[in-house]
C-alpha cells in the first residue's frame, strides 16, 4: 500500500530504468558494429589515373620521361596536398621539411623548404596518392626546349696530312661538313705554318638541330722542323675560353652566349704500327689539360688484326708511361656506373677506324667502304674496323657529358687561372662586346 508521493517516486524509477535499459541497447548494438567494421578490410582510396598525353615523348624524342625519385619503378608519386589526412599507419623520420618516400608501384620524393629535425618522414604505398602530379614531364619540358634553341658542338681534329681526318667526319656526321668538303682544292699547298681554320653547319635530326663546328689544324706535324708546332693551336683553345670569360663578366650579357669552346680533340695517329711520334707524345701532354682529347688510330685497314691489337695495346702504354690522360679521365667517373662504362671505353683505345663518304653495294645493302683489290672494306662492320665503337662513344653516349667536362672542368681550370692573374676581369662595354664578335 503505497501513498501518492511514494507512488510519483515508483513511476519516476521505472522511467529511468526503461530508459537505461533502451540506452544499454543501443551502446551494445554500436559496440557490435564497431567490431565487425574493424575486422573488415578498409578500402585504399582510389588513385586518380594519369591524364592522357601528360608527359608522352613524341616519337622523336630521346628522352622517355622516367620516373624520378629513390630506387626503380615506373610511375613518379607525391604525398597529398597539405590539409588532406594521410592514412594511419605511416612512420616518421626525418631531417628538414616533410620528406616522403614511397615504396611500390610508384616512388615519390618530396622535400619542402624547412630545415632541423623533428619534421615528418613518411613511408607508405604509392597507392596513398590522392591525384597524378607531373613531375615526369620535367624531362619532356626540358627536351621541347632543347628542341627550340638546338645546341652547339664543335669538334677539333689534328695530326699531319694524309690521315683521312676531313673523310672521318664527313663519316661521322654522314654530311660534307668538314673543310676539305666545302672549298678546298686538290692544288692546295701546305701551309709552311700551323693555321687554324673552322667552318660551321647547321644539321638537323629528328627535329633537333645542332650548330656543328669542325675546327682544322692544317700545316700541323708537315714541317721539317716542328718545334712548338702545337702552340697555334693552344692559343685557339685559349682564345675561345677568354671570349666566353669575357661575355661572362660583361654586365649587359645576352641571354645565351655564343658557345666556341673546343669541346673534343680528335687526335689522329699514324698507323705505323711500332710507337708513337715524340710529337705526338708532346702535343697531347701539353693540350690534354685544356682540351678532351680522344686518341684514333687513323687508316687501321692498313694493319693486319694482330697488328692493331699490338698497336693498340703499345700506344696505351706509352700512353700511361708519359702521364697522359685522355678523355674519358679517370679521375671524373661520377658513380660505379659511370666508372664500369667508361673503364671499357678507355680499354678500347684508342680506336682503330677507317673513314669513307662512298657508298657500295654488299649483299644487297648499301654500304660506306673503301673498295680494294681483295674486297670492300665497311666501315660500320665491327668486324672490319671501330668506327661504329668511336660514333657511339662520340655522338650517341658522351657528347653531352664532353659539354659539361669542358664547360665545369676545363674552362673553369681556365677562368680560375685568369681572374687570379688579374684580380679579376672588368666589365667591358657593349661596344667592345660587338667589336669582339665581329
Amino acid at each position: 500500500h503505497l501513498t501518492g508521493n511514494n507512488t510519483s517516486l515508483l513511476n519516476c524509477a521505472l522511467g529511468i530504468a526503461v530508459t537505461f535499459k533502451k540506452h544499454v541497447g543501443n551502446l551494445l548494438r554500436i559496440s557490435q558494429i564497431f567490431l565487425s567494421s574493424s575486422l573488415s578490410p578498409v578500402p585504399k582510396p582510389a588513385v586518380p589515373a594519369k591524364p592522357p598525353n601528360v608527359g608522352a615523348p613524341s616519337p622523336s624524342s630521346s628522352f622517355p620521361p622516367q620516373g624520378l625519385g629513390i630506387g626503380g619503378g615506373g610511375g613518379v608519386c607525391a604525398p597529398p596536398p597539405s590539409g588532406i589526412p594521410v592514412p594511419i599507419g605511416s612512420h616518421s623520420l626525418g631531417h628538414g621539411g616533410g620528406h616522403s618516400v614511397g615504396h611500390g608501384g610508384g616512388h615519390a620524393a618530396v622535400h619542402s623548404g624547412g630545415h632541423g629535425h623533428g619534421s615528418s618522414h613518411s613511408s607508405s604505398g604509392g597507392s596513398t596518392l590522392l591525384g597524378y602530379i607531373g613531375i615526369d614531364t620535367i624531362i619532356e619540358q626540358m627536351r621541347k626546349k632543347t628542341m627550340k634553341t638546338g645546341f652547339d658542338f664543335n669538334i677539333m681534329v689534328a695530326g699531319h696530312s694524309g690521315l683521312g681526318k676531313s673523310t672521318l667526319i664527313n663519316t661521322l656526321f654522314k654530311s660534307q661538313v668538314s673543310r676539305r668538303s666545302t672549298g678546298w682544292s686538290r692544288d692546295e699547298k701546305i701551309p709552311k705554318t700551323v693555321e687554324i681554320k673552322s667552318v660551321s653547319h647547321v644539321i638537323e635530326e629528328g627535329g633537333v638541330k645542332m650548330k656543328l663546328t669542325v675546327v682544322d689544324t692544317p700545316g700541323f706535324g708537315d714541317q721539317i722542323n716542328n718545334d712548338n708546332c702545337w702552340e697555334p693551336i693552344s692559343k685557339y683553345i685559349n682564345e675561345q675560353y677568354e671570349k666566353f670569360l669575357k661575355e661572362e663578366v660583361n654586365i649587359a650579357r645576352k641571354k645565351r652566349i655564343p658557345d666556341t669552346r673546343v669541346h673534343c680533340c680528335l687526335y689522329f695517329i699514324s698507323p705505323t704500327g711500332h710507337s708513337l711520334r715524340q710529337l705526338d707524345i708532346e702535343f697531347m701532354r701539353r693540350l690534354s689539360h685544356s682540351v678532351n682529347i680522344i686518341p684514333v688510330i687513323a687508316k687501321a685497314d692498313t694493319m693486319t688484326i694482330e697488328e692493331r691489337q699490338e698497336f693498340k695495346q703499345r700506344v696505351r702504354k706509352e700512353l700511361e708511361m708519359s702521364g697522359i690522360e685522355f678523355y674519358p679521365q679517370k679521375e671524373f667517373d661520377e658513380d660505379m656506373e659511370d666508372k664500369s662504362d667508361n673503364d671499357k671505353i678507355r680499354e678500347a683505345m684508342p680506336f682503330a677506324v677507317v673513314g669513307s663518304d662512298k657508298e657500295y653495294q654488299v649483299n644487297g645493302k648499301r654500304v660506306l667502304g673503301r673498295k680494294t683489290a681483295w674486297g670492300i672494306v665497311e666501315v660500320e662492320n665491327p668486324h672490319h674496323c671501330e668506327f661504329a665503337q668511336l660514333r657511339d662513344f662520340l655522338i650517341r653516349s658522351h657528347l653531352q657529358d664532353l659539354k659539361e667536362v669542358t664547360h665545369n672542368i676545363q674552362y673553369e681550370t681556365y677562368r680560375a687561372k685568369r681572374l687570379n692573374e688579374n684580380g679579376g676581369l672588368h666589365p667591358i662595354s657593349s661596344s667592345d662586346t660587338q667589336e669582339s664578335n665581329l
